[in-house]
């Protein structure tokens, strides 16, 4: 139903610009990231149990990519604690427009690594999404000290590159054969245990609310991809549609909730990054 299809959309966007406006909102509620991030995949992992009801005993297969879904486990929550970094120093706006232009990083890959043959439109949707990531990493000029200037652009740069990589390894774990629901819960699971072990590790003082914010994280981030999945099932038939709306959905979204909820300076380069971005999807979309 088409309907319900862009209500799942919807959906999606949402909850993916909620994961970033909590994060950003993380240090005025005194929240631990760290733990909430640990929280996080606590929820995200039940609620994959119980929403996808994965069948573990496939990953038992000889062909199952072990070493992938390692390197997910370590990624994950790495890239979520990069996200909370550049959220904080760089905002909602260019840390939302620099996640969805890592979608390119896996696209350049694919004719790098794996040997698919580029069109020039795609070649050109490359080339525009770099312009877009140059512009928004560019800080406005001002009063921020040199340290937190060169955050500013360090970690959305490392938001970029980090949900790339994951993107990428998430497609060999597809090409592996492994079922997708499968491989989430054994991501989300060692992401977790990675979290739990580190945090041990560093005697960290538990603490409540971050524990409790860190559940609702895991909501927000697991509805976001439940949502996405269920917009595909939804229009089997416009997987362009699905992919261009959730990703302008989130640029637009993230940019009204930075730049008014939050009051982020933007510079005109930075705005013409955005532009831009908007403009790389929907070329990409359309290839």
């Amino acid at each position: 139903m088409p309907g319900a299809g862009m209500l799942y959309l919807a959906a999606s966007v949402a909850c993916s610009v909620t994961v970033a406006a909590m994060l950003k909102l993380a240090r005025r509620w005194d929240v631990d990231v760290r733990q909430a991030i640990l929280a996080n995949y606590a929820a995200a992992s039940l609620l994959c149990v119980l929403a996808l009801r994965p069948d573990t005993a496939r990953l038992l297969a000889p062909r199952t990519p072990w070493a992938v879904l390692a390197g997910l486990g370590v990624l994950l929550p790495s890239v979520f604690l990069a996200m909370a970094a550049s959220v904080r120093h760089a905002g909602v706006v260019r840390s939302d427009a620099a996640q969805r232009l890592s979608l390119f990083i896996p696209l350049l890959a694919a004719f790098l690594l794996f040997g698919e043959t580029p069109s020039g439109r795609k070649l050109a949707a490359i080339g525009v999404a770099c312009a877009a990531l140059y512009c928004l990493l560019r800080r406005p000029r001002g009063g921020r000290g040199e340290a937190e200037g060169r955050a500013a652009w360090l970690w959305p740069l490392a938001v970029w590159a980090g949900y790339g990589t994951i993107d990428i390894l998430f497609k060999q774990v597809a090409r592996a054969g492994t079922a997708f629901a499968g491989a989430l819960l054994s991501a989300f699971a060692m992401a977790g245990v990675l979290m739990l072990l580190w945090l041990l590790a560093r005697k960290t003082d538990w603490n409540r609310r971050s524990l409790l914010v860190g559940l609702a994280l895991g909501l927000a981030n697991f509805g976001n991809i439940l949502a996405y999945i269920r917009a595909h099932q939804a229009l089997p038939d416009h997987p362009s549609l699905v992919f261009a709306s959730m990703n302008l959905g989130v640029i637009t979204l993230g940019t009204l909730v930075g730049a008014l909820g939050f009051r982020e300076r933007l510079s005109g380069l930075n705005l013409a990054g955005i532009g831009l971005a908007l403009g790389g999807v929907a070329l990409m979309a359309s290839a």
